[in-house]
């Protein structure tokens, strides 16, 4: 009875062998198809695209530069913002030295000259 088993242990492990091997053959088949492709398509970008243009390499520059560009939004923002804060402390600061101007004039009897007759003034609060 021993021998006998061990010549079905023989026969299956013959059929996994088998089948393994036909596995193998189907993946390297597989392999072999899609390099295949590879190559094909390579083949006709180089065909339609000018200048060895690559799709893919185009479609991950254009993904990096929309990466790229929330980080410019960004930054523009915050200098936006630091130039609105600016634009305000020098107007603030006019607005004060010219104040401190006037009192001068009125103190030293120098004609002062009112906001509304003052062009420059005007065009300051435009």
């Amino acid at each position: 009875m021993g021998h006998r088993n061990l010549s079905g242990y023989q026969h299956l492990e013959k059929e996994q062998h088998q089948s393994v091997d036909g596995l193998l053959t189907l993946f390297t088949k597989a392999n072999h198809d899609l390099t295949m492709v590879q190559n094909k398509l390579e083949r006709e970008f180089q065909q339609v695209y000018p200048d060895n243009v690559n799709p893919m390499k185009l479609v991950s520059r254009i993904k990096k530069v929309q990466d790229e560009m929330s980080s410019l939004k960004e930054q523009c923002r915050e200098l936006l913002a630091a130039k609105q804060d600016l634009i305000d402390k020098a107007r603030a600061t006019l607005v004060g030295n010219r104040s401190l101007l006037q009192r001068l004039q009125l103190s030293a009897g120098v004609p002062v000259i009112s906001d509304s007759d003052d062009p420059s003034y005007a065009s300051f609060n435009q």
